[in-house]
């Protein structure tokens, strides 16, 4: 990693914490970076502005990239197997992103950088809808509409970690690995077939 590289991702998670702390207009490029550690001058050089620069960390600390990976090279074609691995990585990857999520919803001003931002949900739709349809096509699936089923999923995923982001504690025991467990396991019984089923026991 280079100097530039180190540079650029200090200030973007020190300019995430201040404003998950202050708000997005509550913080200054100046106290960004001397947080960080660096010249303002270098904050204007490596990013322009604080809003280039948020959404700069948005298209590094987003999920995307990772999913892409996961996508490509980490499947089992295990139905079971796969929900449970996009499930964990999903939630891994929002929870390290909970302050970034935090300052995009609590930020009226940020409206447009919210519609940027669902370039990587919209990602994983595409990812998760070419998996179900081929899913299908390997006889592990059934006949389903692949798109809406991928929105179920993320959908369901995406309203647990909002419930934990404010205090799910508060309205059930229910653990994050209890919840993956009986949420993928309602998907695996409703979508498989039943001539799978057999096979597995």
């Amino acid at each position: 990693m280079t100097e530039s590289t180190t540079n650029r991702d200090r200030l973007m998670l020190t300019a995430i914490d201040l404003m998950a702390e202050k708000g997005y207009q509550g913080v200054t490029t100046k106290e960004i970076a001397a947080a960080a550690g660096v010249s303002e001058m270098t904050l204007f050089r490596q990013f322009g502005t604080k809003l280039q620069l948020l959404e700069q960390a948005i298209d590094r600390f987003h999920y995307a990239g990772e999913m892409e990976e996961l996508f490509s090279t980490r499947l089992t074609w295990s139905l079971r197997e796969d929900l449970l691995r996009i499930t964990r990585a999903y939630h891994d990857i929002m929870d390290r992103n909970r302050k970034l999520v935090l300052v995009m919803l609590r930020s009226a001003e940020l409206s447009d950088l919210r519609d940027r931002a669902q370039d990587h949900p919209r990602q994983l739709q595409q990812l998760l809808t070419a998996y179900f349809q081929e899913m299908h096509r390997q006889g592990k699936v059934k006949a389903i509409d692949s798109e809406a089923q991928a929105m179920a999923f993320m959908w369901m995923n995406y309203g647990a970690f909002i419930s934990r982001l404010h205090n799910a504690d508060l309205i059930t025991a229910v653990s994050q690995e209890q919840f993956l467990q009986t949420s993928i396991a309602l998907f695996v019984d409703a979508l498989t077939p039943m001539n799978e089923r057999i096979k597995e026991r």
